[in-house]
């Protein structure tokens, strides 16, 4: 009797590949890796100034300690001492005079074990000649620094002309925290040494591409001699894209040196200090609208601390200026960038990469006008939401067209599903009668842009085997931290030649099988990687097709792959029988994929074009509770209906959205980091960095997946990206604690709460309140 059924086929729930493993503790990460014998290890020599000239060096006791095979200094590197991703030759791999932030690295050591590398790092003699130094904006405007990267700027209509003429004019500025990745694997690279040039890097990291190519450029060896595997990651969050460059290299480097295997792993505070994070930003507007909230103009600023270096802080400010109208249309606008430098880690990609500053800047924008005009902001946002379709109302401050927008749906399914007006009117009614607790709701929306910015990045590749017995071999170009990627792509196997899930091999990442791959980022994995995977597919489909026909002597219209068992005729053969008759009839059973996203191009001098093949959306409702004498605060509810298009995996992407609604949430309420007047990051460990705990999730959370939904695109299985757009749903807390606060002053005025709203600036914020 036959299945009916493949079982793992696309749109179907389906458990993380790797779920039971990472409960147990089965799955391999490289630290749990057998070492080859004679395993080196590397610690990292770091700077204790923020920003400084080296006068001298002394190594002599690091070089002297027992057990220290190797010290290194970057008089030692054979190639370039840069591992920027944007070839700016800002970012040497070792300093070499001039200190740029505290916890750069400065040498390495190399001994017989972690431990004792560790301490002979420490032995180190330093003399300085210390520089004036900025860890925040507007301390480095004052000091003159410049832009780390060329800013942006994009507009539409008359902005400045149009704020003067408007009816109502608000001008504010919001800052808006940084966050740290906190991936529960830290930072980490094993380099196996191979014959001739060749070496093997085992690296934690989201671009296996990226990491050839800078291992390469420091060893001064051709690109083919690297290669690269991840098999998985124990998180990534963006914070793996470029940051994984300096352990890959120096492992890299010492290996080939040494001709031993080494292995670079630094602890949590030396990750969190020497790895960069997610932007802080300034946010500078100025809004012109009329006296029913509807929006006329805007022109802001936003202004990042970008570090020392430019890393991927251009497209990253870039973005944030993409998302800075969230899913409002704006008939005038102007927008700026401003990437300034610091003394500080050069900061990097993070779930979302821009976007969601650029968007918080936009609500807030939106709380601004409600409290200006008295009406609840909800109101204020339908008000000014993109049209659905049609109207001069879909143009973006990028002159991108929005065809596809379903925010009005969205929302109104959210309010009516969450009873949102009845829940704001009996907390209204709460907040007159109690003295000491407060509550807030709010209800914002997610627009978010799907596609990389930089275009080349678009393109993905596949390797695609099928064996005699029937069984499949998948390899992609796409990275496995968590979020289901490999599963989904197996998936897409599993539809296309319709065999059971578990009859798809899925394999470690590998620069060796999938070339000049793109980034796992920008939420494109399942579009970029599945597509390949399929394309891959019907090209092995299509031969079996064309054999099947000759074969049997029928059309080819009448042979259809059906649940593991092809029908051929009249006739049906189980699926590995079939493939087995192909080998002998020496079909080619392998194919490599590839796929390129169509539509997209982006004139960044002109700041117009088409950055995003398609959007994703969503709305969050959020309830909560402060107390004003405190400043402390309770998360009581959470409503959450997300766009995914056709989910491939609904479960997974569940999953996605309410981890990332609450790493949101952290980031926007309790993860902070703070620099001293020595430029030190005192926010560098577990003790000082707060991150969500799984009590901090909302005593009622409903997280719900837009079902009716279907991307108008031809993405794969017409499904929409889910790394991204949900993160930024947590947006709906701090408006719900901005409305909290602001009963404290019968909501007169606008809170202005900045990010992080930790208690301490609730606090601050409930004194405001009682000040006016």
């Amino acid at each position: 009797m036959h299945k009916e059924e493949v079982t793992g086929g696309m749109h179907r729930d389906l458990r993380h590949d790797s779920a039971h493993k990472h409960v147990t503790g089965e799955a391999d990460y490289i630290d749990d890796m057998p070492l080859p014998e004679g395993t080196l290890h590397m610690a990292a020599g770091l700077s204790d100034r923020a920003h400084a000239d080296i006068l001298s060096l002394d190594l002599s006791e690091v070089e002297a300690t027992s057990g220290v095979v190797l010290v290194m200094t970057h008089k030692d590197i054979p190639g370039h001492n840069d591992i920027g991703p944007n070839h700016r030759d800002d970012e040497p791999l070792l300093a070499e005079k001039r200190i740029e932030f505290h916890g750069q690295m400065v040498f390495v050591v190399v001994a017989e074990t972690r431990e004792i590398a560790r301490a002979a790092a420490r032995k180190a003699k330093f003399t300085y000649h210390d520089l004036p130094h900025a860890t925040d904006i507007l301390d480095a405007r004052a000091l003159g620094y410049k832009n780390v990267t060329d800013p942006l700027t994009l507009k539409r209509g008359d902005a400045i002309t149009a704020l003067e003429l408007a009816p109502r004019r608000i001008r504010g500025e919001m800052r808006i925290g940084g966050q740290e990745h906190f991936y529960l694997e830290s930072h980490i690279a094993l380099a196996i040494p191979g014959e001739d040039n060749e070496v093997i890097v085992w690296s934690s990291t989201q671009h296996p591409s990226e990491i050839q190519h800078m291992v390469a450029n420091i060893l001064q060896i051709p690109v083919h001699a690297v290669t690269v595997n991840t098999r998985r990651m124990g998180g990534g969050f963006g914070g793996k894209e470029t940051q994984g460059n300096q352990f890959a290299a120096l492992s890299a480097l010492a290996a080939k040196r040494l001709k031993r295997a080494v292995k670079f792993r630094p602890d949590r505070d030396e990750d969190m200090m020497m790895t960069g994070k997610r932007h802080d930003f300034l946010a500078e507007y100025d809004v012109g609208f009329d006296d029913e909230g509807h929006i006329l103009a805007v022109k802001t600023n936003y202004a990042a601390r970008c570090g020392f270096s430019s890393d991927l802080s251009g497209p990253v400010t870039d973005r944030a200026l993409f998302h800075a109208d969230n899913a409002y249309y704006y008939p005038n606008v102007l927008l700026t960038s401003e990437p300034i430098k610091t003394n500080t880690v050069s900061n990097t990609a993070f779930r979302g990469f821009g976007g969601p500053q650029g968007l918080i800047g936009a609500e807030r924008i939106i709380e601004e006008i409600g409290y200006a005009v008295g009406v609840d902001p909800l109101e204020i946002r339908k008000r000014n939401f993109y049209a659905s379709e049609g109207d001069e109302r879909c143009l973006t401050p990028y002159h991108q067209k929005v065809e596809d927008s379903i925010i009005h749906r969205i929302v109104e399914e959210l309010e009516a599903s969450s009873d949102y007006q009845a829940r704001r009117k009996a907390i209204i009614a709460f907040n007159k009668s109690s003295k000491v607790i407060r509550k807030g709701i709010a209800l914002t929306p997610v627009k978010f842009g799907i596609s990389f910015t930089f275009t080349p990045f678009n393109q993905a590749g596949a390797l695609v085997h099928i064996y005699q017995d029937g069984s499949v071999h998948l390899n992609h170009g796409g990275t496995e931290m968590g979020q289901g990627l490999y599963t989904k792509v197996a998936q897409v196997l599993a539809d296309e030649f319709q065999i059971d899930i578990d009859q798809v091999m899925i394999t470690a990442t590998t620069t060796a099988k999938v070339p000049n791959t793109s980034a796992t980022a920008a939420s494109s994995g399942s579009d970029l990687n599945g597509m390949a995977a399929y394309d891959a597919a019907r090209q092995i489909k299509d031969r079996l097709y064309s054999f099947a026909a000759e074969r049997w002597q029928v059309p080819v219209a009448d042979v259809h792959f059906l649940p593991n068992r092809v029908r051929i005729g009249t006739e049906e053969i189980p699926f590995p029988h079939f493939i087995k008759q192909a080998y002998m009839a020496r079909v080619h059973l392998s194919a490599a994929g590839f796929y390129k996203t169509p539509k997209i191009h982006w004139d960044r001098a002109r700041g117009q074009g088409r950055p995003f093949l398609y959007y994703a959306y969503g709305a969050s409702v959020s309830e909560v509770s402060i107390d004003t004498l405190t400043g402390e605060y309770l998360l009581d509810r959470t409503d959450i209906l997300h766009d995914v298009g056709k989910s491939l995996n609904p479960a997974i992407d569940k999953g996605q959205v309410e981890g990332a609604f609450v790493q949101g949430t952290g980031w926007l309420t309790t993860e902070e980091l703070w620099w001293d007047d020595k430029g030190r990051l005192r926010t560098h460990a577990p003790s000082t960095y707060k991150i969500p705990l799984a009590s901090d999730r909302p005593k009622i959370f409903k997280v719900d997946l837009a079902e009716w939904s279907e991307n108008k695109e031809m993405t794969i299985g017409r499904s929409k990206a889910v790394g991204e757009p949900p993160f930024m749903l947590g947006v709906s807390v701090l408006e719900a604690l901005s409305m909290a606060v602001a009963s404290v002053a019968d909501y007169c005025v606008c809170p202005r709460l900045d990010a992080p709203a930790t208690p301490e600036r609730v606090l601050m914020a409930v004194e405001r309140m009682r000040a006016v």
